[in-house]
């Protein structure tokens, strides 16, 4: 996400360096680029005009630190605009004093709703809550037994109801929401989450079902599901809802696909009300909390190391990573066996695409993002295809493989004998570089240390 956005600002940051001071041409051509970044990147124009002003007044003002030179000044600006611009704190989730906490989805037709609403739950249950699920979109074809099978991939609790033989209308979605949360309540669930319908534009009819949900439930959350690639669009249709039925709080779909990134700088502004999630991909787990400091070094170019550390300790088993590290700094080294289970762990951070746009694109990372679009990511399920047509012995002693185990090995994978010869090539130079590293605990030491400044980080 934001990878056009970044790429044109890092060429604006860029045409600075090597100037001496700040002055209103240099500041003046600066800004010209960075307001065309904006509005190639699809900012609403009010937004980027007003950022841009602040920008403006407080880089030739005297708020510039003259310790910085203007390339760093520059950027600390517009980091501290840009955070300011989406709101400088991770927005708070709203839960009722007394269960069940009521969270209305709203949003318009294609937004997302009833997959983001499956998301929502899936949060909520790792968090240690129980939501359940229902669904009053009784006008879309299929619509509830959708949700129906988005709660059980999750294993969430669904509340399904009976509509048939009644009109569908604002009376049957009514008697829907009431029965759902008097069920809640029954079966301790501490909250309900409700996917409403939508439409392929606003109407009055809509709204109106909308604002009789609002009343019956008095929700703590009435959250606008918003497509992200839609840009503008989004903006505008969240501004509306917003008027007619007081949000209190957006999540955008789809952000993953959004190399733009105008709806998410825009649609705070607009709506007053802070993007409090985000998805990112389209299975269930695949759904963050919106950090705007995050989002903002995602931005400018400067990674998303939190992040990645959060998934890393959410998802690697520790035990079997510091197991792998003794091993692989050994004089044994590590087997064919250790190397999938790595691959495994790696995996579960996401796509390697995904692992790599959250590192920084200066330093000693410069130019890594760039190559995130080149990873073939089929390339991971080849080298594990491999990895499983070998017999355990076979992992542990990879020097046993003859040409004969090879050819029954490709057969078996589905590849060809040069990539079965390629992968233990490939292990037998890792295994090497790593003992050799390995040798006097120099590398043991230098881990150690980074490890211990990444927690740091994360506190």
């Amino acid at each position: 996400m934001f990878e056009t956005l970044s790429e044109k600002l890092q060429r604006a940051f860029k045409n600075l360096r090597g100037q001496g001071t700040i002055t209103e041409e240099n500041i003046g051509e600066a800004l010209r680029e960075i307001r065309l970044a904006l509005l190639e990147a699809d900012v609403n124009l009010n937004v980027v005009k007003d950022l841009i002003e602040r920008i403006r007044e407080k880089a030739v003002g005297q708020q510039v630190m003259t310790a910085l030179s203007p390339t760093e000044q520059v950027v600390k600006i517009v980091r501290d605009e840009l955070a300011a611009l989406l709101g400088k704190d991770t927005a708070r989730f709203n839960f009722a004093s007394r269960p069940p906490t009521v969270i209305l989805m709203a949003g318009l037709q294609g937004s997302g709703k009833t997959t983001t609403s499956g998301k929502l739950a899936a949060w909520l249950k790792k968090g240690g809550h129980r939501p359940m699920l229902v669904s009053v979109d009784v006008y879309r074809p299929a619509a509830r037994e959708q949700l129906g099978i988005v709660a059980k991939s999750i294993h969430a609790n669904l509340y399904e109801g009976d509509a048939k033989g009644e009109a569908a209308g604002t009376p049957l979605v009514e008697r829907l929401a009431r029965e759902a949360r008097r069920e809640a309540v029954n079966s301790g669930c501490d909250t309900l989450i409700v996917d409403t319908a939508g439409r392929l534009h606003i109407d009055q009819d809509l709204m109106q079902e909308m604002r009789s949900l609002k009343a019956l439930l008095n929700p703590q959350e009435i959250l606008f599901v918003a497509d992200a690639m839609t840009g503008q669009d989004a903006v505008h249709s969240a501004g509306e809802f917003h008027r007619q039925l007081a949000l209190t709080g957006i999540i955008l779909t789809k952000m993953d696909g959004d190399a733009r990134g105008g709806a998410a700088l825009s649609i705070r502004q607009v709506t007053g009300q802070p993007v409090k999630f985000i998805g990112v991909g389209e299975k269930p787990d695949a759904f963050e909390p919106f950090h705007p400091d995050r989002i903002v070094s995602r931005i400018l170019g400067m990674g998303d190391i939190l992040t990645l550390i959060e998934k890393a300790e959410e998802n690697l088993d520790r035990k079997k990573s510091e197991e792998f590290a003794r091993k692989a700094l050994s004089g044994d080294g590590f087997s064919l066996e250790d190397f999938r289970d790595q691959l495994r762990q790696v995996r579960k951070l996401g796509s390697m695409q995904s692992i790599l746009k959250m590192l920084p694109s200066v330093g000693p990372f410069q130019g890594i993002q760039q190559m995130a679009g080149q990873v073939d990511e089929s390339q991971f399920n080849r080298v594990e295809a491999i990895i499983n047509s070998m017999t355990r012995i076979e992992r542990e002693r990879h020097e046993i493989i003859s040409g004969s185990r090879r050819k029954r090995i490709a057969r078996g994978s589905g590849t060809s004998v040069q990539e079965v010869n390629q992968l233990l090539r490939q292990y037998a130079q890792m295994r090497k570089m790593f003992k050799s590293a390995g040798k006097g605990g120099a590398l043991q030491r230098r881990l150690m240390g980074t490890l211990g400044g990444m927690r740091g980080m994360g506190r």
